[in-house]
């Protein structure tokens, strides 16, 4: 007898890795096929990003699988609608949504920094450093950094000075990053929105809480963006139901159902024998809705707002008690107009307690760019749990980009109010940190020097883009800030608008672009934040050294 096991049984000794693997894997392996890739992957999706950092930064247009065209600046934007497939470049894709998420701005400083160190990782390893030893040097380096930081905050916002002049110049920068030509209307809109909803009675120890949630943006095709306001309150986007278009002192009553006949569980036939039966059926039914609509108002509310249908017999009771009607069929609206006005949404038809009722000073229906809408607005003395502003823009790219820029303006306005330490703008802070890096790899007897010394190089990259999206000699500038950083002038940045100061007209050749003392300020938490992402994405790409990928599931893509 055979010793010999079954063919079935039988083991492809020579298939090696690929007889491992299900069919259809990809599996690439060692420096120049994984590593080296996964560097050129994430070199690319810095690149498209890195034109659009600063004022004077390039839009992308990306058009999605939908065919939806977005137009924006946006890091987080551009690489949200991007499909981007190589697993490497999506970790730096999910670190700059984690930026987005906590700090709403300094996504692209997260991609392009982890991009450009990559790039130097390419000259170290083709230098003959070996992984381990630049992990080490950009480990070291990255404390360094954490360390440094904070000995460059150059003022602090208490919160005794935040109002809205000092929040509006903290934000100023964030907004002008995505809408430099809109900035000087926009950030003060966005600061004026933001302190609407901070209560009156915070102390000066106690922290100002700003809640992105509160502020709202309502957009309105046409006009321009100097017809935009900020309401203290909230907006909607539709007229009334009935005649009654303004009530002041509105007590409003919220219902989270439909103002109608209910019906009932079971399903059962009424038989009519005559035309006596039929009045007497609808008489009942508008018996029952005249005493809920004639209960709401005695109960002293004159606004009704509801989530569903409003029948065509309670709107006639409506009427008759003079009512205001609107009806918000979002539950997420719904939900924000009852935080705008103090309501508590009802889910039976009935008179609601005073507990229940929602107040504001006036509910009017107002016509803004050939639209309808409904605006509650509360007193200047009440502090309103939220607040809208109004966007007007002539297309709906512009809206949409706009609408982000301010997101980023209140989640900076949430950063600042929450830790005022602000650091340099500019490029300023950056070469600062390089400088002293660099120093600090002289100090450093191992070969990790090599890594630290490219880590302050990295950092350069900041006044570099920033002065290539201007239009200005990159070169000439980022040796011109390096002497003056060397000479203690830590609030030397990069002057976008080429313009000179009276104390800068000597030496025109060395000081086009740069400012000894640049009046653009950054978040210092948010800056820390970006370059901790960015550090942790590009060591998390460094220590890939295979890349193995199944199958794709389904079956081939149609052809359009």
């Amino acid at each position: 007898m055979s010793s010999q096991p079954p063919t079935s049984m039988s083991i492809n000794t020579a298939a090696g890795f690929s007889g491992m693997l299900k069919e259809g894997h990809q599996y690439l392996k060692g420096t120049d096929c994984a590593l080296i890739r996964n560097i050129h992957a994430a070199k690319e999706l810095s690149r498209i990003v890195s034109t659009s950092l600063g004022p004077n930064g390039m839009h992308k247009l990306v058009v999605n699988h939908l065919e939806k065209i977005t137009v924006t600046s946006d890091c987080a934007s551009i690489v949200k609608e991007l499909e981007i497939e190589h697993p490497a470049a999506r970790i730096l894709t999910l670190a700059a949504k984690m930026q987005d998420k906590e700090c709403g701005d300094g996504t692209n400083l997260v991609v392009s920094f982890a991009g450009e160190l990559l790039y130097q990782t390419e000259e170290l390893l083709r230098n003959g450093l070996h992984v381990s030893e630049i992990l080490t040097g950009y480990k070291l380096a990255g404390k360094k950094l954490e360390s440094i930081l904070p000995t460059l905050v150059c003022t602090t916002l208490r919160n005794d000075e935040v109002n809205e002049e000092t929040l509006t110049n903290a934000i100023k920068p964030v907004v002008g990053a995505k809408n430099y030509c809109s900035s000087d209307l926009l950030a003060p809109l966005v600061a004026r929105a933001c302190l609407i909803t901070v209560s009156s009675k915070n102390s000066k120890k106690s922290p100002i809480i700003i809640n992105p949630e509160c502020v709202r943006v309502a957009k309105i095709l046409g006009g321009d963006l100097t017809q935009s306001q900020v309401i203290r309150g909230y907006l909607a986007l539709r007229s009334v139901e009935g005649s009654v278009t303004s009530v002041t002192n509105a007590k409003i009553t919220v219902f989270g159902c439909g103002i109608e006949a209910s019906s009932t569980e079971a399903k059962g036939t009424v038989l009519m024998n005559n035309a006596e039966d039929l009045l007497g059926y609808n008489k009942s039914e508008e018996v029952k809705m005249e005493e809920i609509i004639q209960s709401i108002s005695i109960s002293g509310s004159n606004v009704i707002i509801s989530s569903g249908t409003v029948s065509e017999m309670a709107m006639h009771f409506i009427e008759r008690y003079k009512l205001m009607c609107l009806k918000v069929s979002s539950k997420w609206e719904l939900r924000r107009l009852c935080s705008a006005t103090g309501a508590t949404a009802l889910v039976r038809l009935g008179p609601a307690l005073s507990e229940e009722m929602g107040h504001c000073e006036s509910v009017t229906v107002q016509e803004i760019g050939g639209k309808h809408v409904t605006i509650f607005r509360h007193a200047e003395t009440h502090t309103s749990r939220l607040s809208t502003i109004v966007l007007r823009a002539s297309t709906n790219n512009v809206l949409s980009d706009l609408e982000r820029a301010i997101d980023d303006g209140v989640h900076a306005a949430k950063r600042v109010c929450r830790n005022g330490m602000l650091v340099y703008g500019a490029g300023a802070t950056e070469m600062e940190l390089s400088m002293q890096i660099q120093k600090y790899a002289d100090s450093r007897p191992g070969l990790d020097q090599y890594a630290i010394r490219a880590f302050g190089n990295a950092l350069q990259f900041v006044p570099r883009t920033l002065a290539e999206n201007s239009g200005l000699d990159a070169g000439v500038l980022i040796a011109s800030l390096g002497a003056l950083h060397a000479e203690g002038i830590k609030g030397a940045g990069v002057n976008v608008n080429r313009l000179l100061k009276e104390e800068h007209l000597k030496d025109l050749d060395d000081k086009l672009g740069i400012d000894v003392e640049t009046d653009i300020f950054d978040i210092m938490t948010t800056k820390l934040n970006a370059f901790r992402l960015a550090i942790d994405a590009a060591l998390t790409v460094l220590k890939v050294d295979q890349i193995i990928m199944s199958k794709p599931s389904g079956g081939p893509k149609m052809n359009k």
